[in-house]
């Protein structure tokens, strides 16, 4: 018999949880996992015990969408891992359940308008860029070292009692900066 399966987060700043597990209850969740963790994070313990225990024909049910995802295309890779295992998602606040013919034909809509929205994204910074190829502008922030910069940093370096570090304090860079344009400072000169 398929079963509703509940999962319930808050982000690391709220504390209750209580109204996401009374709606949870009320649509008749048999389980219910619950979580502390940002939207952003993607390891989520709770989720995944939540999902490992789902069947085929089973249904997860959140209170509201951005509990399950933080990005459109989160929850549509959550969606789809989901269907390719013969499970649904239902949301309660938003009314979307992918277990009906209307509810998939919703959420591939959703799908559909995320990636028209990530093409146009891609058009207008292409066009952008070449825009500014053509005033001659270039793309990226300015270079930390300059060729002056740089001659002075491998003239310190060749004294072995200079440190890189010396010679980033000086320059008003990390050592590690001074080692992506001089990888060689590495073998010739330590951090003392």
């Amino acid at each position: 018999m398929p079963m509703s399966v509940g999962y319930a987060r808050v982000s690391t700043q709220e504390r209750d949880l209580a109204l996401q597990l009374d709606a949870l209850q009320a649509a008749g969740c048999t389980r219910i996992y619950t979580e502390q963790a940002s939207g952003a994070q993607r390891d989520r313990p709770q989720l995944h015990a939540a999902l490992d225990s789902m069947r085929p024909d089973d249904t997860l049910v959140v209170w509201k969408l951005d509990r399950l995802a933080r990005s459109l295309r989160q929850l549509l890779d959550t969606v789809e891992a989901l269907h390719s295992r013969q499970m649904g998602l239902r949301s309660l606040t938003e009314a979307l359940d992918t277990s009906t013919p209307g509810g998939t034909l919703v959420f591939h809509l959703f799908g559909a308008l995320a990636e028209c929205e990530r093409s146009i994204i891609r058009e207008r910074t292409r066009a952008g860029l070449a825009a500014a190829k053509r005033a001659g502008r270039t793309g990226g922030r300015p270079a930390k070292l300059t060729e002056e910069d740089l001659d002075v940093a491998r003239t310190l370096l060749a004294n072995t009692d200079i440190t890189v570090g010396d010679v980033a304090d000086r320059l008003g860079v990390s050592p590690a900066t001074l080692y992506r344009y001089i990888p060689a400072a590495r073998t010739a000169n330590s951090l003392s």
